[in-house]
């Protein structure tokens, strides 16, 4: 008896003509909502963002991404950390929105965030967008090409690198 071997997915593999391929437009996981007026909060695609598939859910219209997964991805080299994006986020008035329990768990399931984790927030592209502007250009090329502003007669700096040529 011949046993056919399965398709080979690479991890690039777009799916497309694969059945269950890797990456595909359809929904990868939809959970039950009890109750809820909206049936697509839990639908996950996977998008594709400066060509990397990232997860997103359809809320209310609107397309967001899951911020950890962005990060860890985009943002995490320009950047000292997940809290620093949280600051950027305030200073820019984005308001990410929290994920719910169940889409933590669909999230968890394609690897988007790390086993355990339990909290979660997503964003829109156009926020993403103005996130990582921000943080790239936050960032300067060379430490000493930052100009110290002193902040009273007789400062100084006794670092060597950020030193202003006087």
């Amino acid at each position: 008896m011949a046993v056919s071997a399965p398709p080979v997915i690479s991890a690039t593999s777009s799916g497309a003509g694969v059945p269950g391929g890797l990456f595909r437009a359809e929904p990868l996981f939809m959970a039950n909502n009890h109750g809820s007026g909206n049936t697509n909060t839990n639908e996950c695609r996977m998008v594709d963002m400066h060509g990397v598939k990232v997860a997103s859910f359809l809320m209310d219209g609107q397309e967001l991404i899951c911020l950890p997964q962005v990060f860890d991805l985009f943002l995490k080299h320009l950047v000292g950390g997940l809290h620093t994006v949280y600051t950027k986020l305030k200073r820019l008035d984005i308001s990410p929105v929290v994920c719910t329990v169940e889409q933590v768990r669909i999230l968890r399931g394609l690897g988007a965030i790390q086993p355990g984790v339990n909290r979660c927030k997503l964003i829109t592209r156009k926020d993403f967008e103005t996130l990582f502007i921000d943080c790239t250009n936050a960032r300067p090329e060379n430490l000493s090409s930052v100009l110290l502003l002193s902040p009273f007669p007789g400062f100084s700096c006794k670092c060597p690198l950020l030193k202003r040529n006087e």
